[in-house]
């Protein structure tokens, strides 16, 4: 049956494939070809495909229940949210059904901080190059011109910096009084596979610190493993941020977000402040928490780390003497391959060869494998993206040549 009609809206420039069945690191189409999926669903299929925990759990609580709204107690959430709490530090959590409505609940916690602190027009810093979603406060805060087009006027109350400089946060403290928060990715998807410098993290709740601003870390697509801690801001030892949003991976398919709150933001949400009807539901929380089972039992957060750092060696071998490769970056299963050009057309070329990948901000390849690659998929993908590169280069310079 065809995955197309004109009865859906057409808001995606969809692939032309569609899949019926996965299996691990791998989908089937509907003529029965093999892929290899280095996307993992844009970050969100952590563990993989049908992965036989998630499908137990799905089953199970299919079966016992799967909704009944925050009026009630919920006990699936309230394990969740102490598993959350246990390994990031935070304090309380607040669950929704996406990365955008996590960060929604970030900003809204913004607005009830400054009425504390009695500030009528509260400013957030936010970064340039950033990606934050698609709801009219998270576009605003986004640092994408291209998707903010056709939506004006735009939310305002956000100040933007280019990301990684502390020394332009610093002058922006000087330059607005009523500052109340900084919101800001670990590392920058949709931005290009951008790490933050060393120490820029701990440098930002200095400044939150010395300030009084709230330090949210947008940590959507970073976190539950993918960059080789629990969450990107796990790389800074010791650093703990006030509000921290999560969405992907920790459903692994199942729509699921999370913000969780610490310290001065923990309590600033009261009854009425705030809800989500399907958020945290038993189903969608007992799928998270096994989600997090799995990766503790099974050691997939070092595993991430080795796999990245097997694959950036892999494809930095590979591209050596490539001088349109201007880099590879990335921490953990999160990797971008930097091209001194526009490279959208590889998506549609890789998929051809059988493989899944994403391009962003142009110019950079993505690359998000779960968490459950194996050594040979991971060689796999740096040999088979490496000949696609190479031979997609070498036909781009012979015609410009003739």
């Amino acid at each position: 049956m065809s995955a197309v009609t004109a009865h859906l809206m057409p808001t995606y420039n969809r692939q032309p494939v569609s899949f019926v069945r996965g299996e691990g690191a791998r989908l089937w189409d509907e003529a029965g070809r093999v892929y290899l999926d280095a996307l993992s669903g844009i970050a969100v299929t952590g563990l993989g495909h049908a992965h036989p925990d998630i499908s137990a759990a799905l089953c199970e609580q299919a079966k016992t229940l799967i909704h009944t709204s925050n009026v009630y107690g919920i006990p699936w959430q309230a394990k969740l949210a102490d598993r959350l709490a246990a390994i990031s530090g935070m304090s309380s959590v607040f669950f929704g059904n996406s990365g955008a409505e996590a960060n929604e609940a970030a900003l809204k916690l913004s607005r009830l901080f400054a009425r504390q602190k009695g500030i009528e027009n509260p400013l957030v810093v936010v970064m340039e190059t950033s990606f934050h979603g698609r709801t009219m406060a998270t576009l605003a805060a986004t640092g994408n011109a291209a998707i903010q087009k056709g939506f004006e006027p735009l939310l305002g109350g956000f100040v933007r910096v280019p990301y990684g400089d502390l020394a332009a946060l610093s002058a922006v403290a000087e330059q607005h009084q009523d500052i109340v928060a900084v919101l800001v990715e670990p590392v920058q998807g949709e931005g290009g596979v951008r790490p933050a410098p060393a120490g820029y993290l701990r440098g930002v709740r200095a400044l939150c610190d010395q300030y009084d601003w709230l330090m949210m870390v947008d940590e959507v697509q970073t976190g539950i493993g993918r960059t080789g801690q629990w969450f990107g801001f796990q790389h800074e030892p010791g650093l703990l941020p006030d509000v921290m949003s999560l969405a992907k991976g920790l459903g692994n398919g199942v729509p699921i977000g999370a913000c969780l709150a610490a310290g001065k933001a923990a309590s600033l949400f009261a009854p009425g402040n705030h809800g989500s009807t399907f958020g945290g539901n038993p189903l969608v929380c007992r799928v998270a928490h096994t989600v997090l089972e799995v990766i503790e039992r099974d050691g997939l957060r070092a595993r991430a780390a080795a796999l990245g750092a097997r694959i950036q060696a892999g494809l930095s071998a590979g591209f050596a003497e490539v001088p349109a490769v201007q880099a590879v970056r990335g921490q953990g299963l999160m990797i971008g391959v930097v091209l001194d050009r526009p490279c959208g057309e590889l998506v549609r070329r890789a998929l051809d060869a059988g493989l899944l990948i994403n391009v962003t901000a142009s110019s950079v390849i993505r690359l998000l494998p779960p968490l459950i690659f194996t050594d040979a998929d991971a060689d796999e993908l740096v040999a088979s993206l490496v000949a696609l590169v190479r031979d997609w280069l070498q036909e781009n310079e012979t015609q410009i040549t003739d």
